[in-house]
């Protein structure tokens, strides 16, 4: 192991970010990334500093041949134990980042189903009231068989595909340990997937905006209700492909920043979002009931899917307190 490799396991083994890091050695965050990536070396006094803080020897540190003589660790809060944390290889992470994108893109794909699963029901309804080329029966009755068929095939695409990466599920939710060379093929195939990912990205982004632009001008010019429910049909079109791009390519992004346990997958991260899983759901179920409810004993399917926009915009701005609320250790 070289030493930009022992500075990212040593950090990483104690839970801390780059910033906290550079906090700790009185550097900035930049000149702890140039250490991590190899692009420089410090200085005699940091790798000094490093080695109390990291509580090992500067033999370590600055010998090569050197590698650890304990595997790294973590200490588990509900036994009060210390535990050896997995290894990732990089076989292992080139494993995991092939499948990523192998199935992301199917993942994306239900869930663009169950986004556009009322536009069917929506556009029949709208045709019903505004023509006599169908009925209001038949139009609920079509519209709802097709909305519960692709719910259905939706589903099928997250069952038979989400367990595919199960036995990486631990990258996720656990600390672990990188083995030499992973570190940095992650950093140098996120480097070139940046601007792929940017202009998915971007597009994802202007969609979801632009989205609304054609239902408000047809509302303001006073358009027919048919073509204002179009709109609405468009909306839903939109946002889907919108989330499909998220999904499908912006998880790839993700799928090197998981390896890397940056931001959201940093440890302390992953520690405070395991707390925060079962309010998210609890918080998705109680929405799923109340749009069935909602759904069922009004009959108004064709505007019940408003309820999931509002939540979703809630969601967001209930994760926010609760990650405030709530601490990782």
């Amino acid at each position: 192991m070289i030493l930009a490799d022992k500075i990212i396991n040593e950090r990483k083994k104690n839970g801390w970010s780059q910033e906290e890091l550079a906090d700790m050695l009185g550097v900035s965050r930049q000149s702890v990334s140039k250490w991590e990536g190899a692009q420089s070396i410090p200085d005699l006094q940091k790798i000094l500093k490093m080695a109390e803080i990291f509580s090992v020897s500067t033999d370590y540190l600055l010998k090569d041949e050197l590698e650890p003589e304990n595997p790294v660790a973590i200490y588990n809060e509900e036994n009060g134990s210390a535990t050896a944390l997995r290894r990732l290889s990089l076989e292992d992470a080139s494993e995991y980042i092939e499948l990523r994108k192998k199935y992301m893109p199917k993942i994306a794909l239900g869930c663009f189903l169950c986004i556009t699963c009322p536009v069917v029901l929506i556009f029949l309804a709208g045709l019903s009231d505004s023509t006599e080329f169908i009925s209001e029966t038949a139009s609920v009755a079509i519209g709802l068989l097709w909305l519960f068929i692709q719910l259905a095939f939706a589903l099928y695409i997250f069952i038979t595909n989400s367990g595919k990466m199960k036995k990486f599920s631990f990258l996720e939710e656990e600390a672990f340990e990188t083995e030499y060379g992973v570190d940095g093929m992650c950093k140098e195939r996120l480097a070139a997937y940046e601007s792929t990912y940017t202009r998915m990205l971007t597009t994802g982004v202007l969609l979801c905006v632009l989205s609304v632009v054609p239902l408000i001008i047809c509302s303001v010019l006073g358009f027919s209700s048919f073509v204002i429910i179009c709109m609405v049909c468009l909306l839903l079109l939109c946002v889907g492909i919108a989330v499909f791009l998220f999904t499908a390519f912006c998880s790839i992004n993700t799928s090197y920043r998981i390896i890397l346990q940056e931001g959201d997958y940093a440890p302390l991260m992953k520690r405070k979002n395991s707390k925060l899983a079962s309010v998210d759901k609890i918080y998705w179920l109680l929405i799923t009931f109340i749009y069935l409810a909602f759904s069922f004993i009004t009959q108004r399917w064709d505007v019940s899917w408003i309820i999931w926009a509002v939540s979703g915009v809630l969601f967001a701005i209930i994760r926010a307190i609760a990650s405030v609320i709530v601490k990782a250790d």
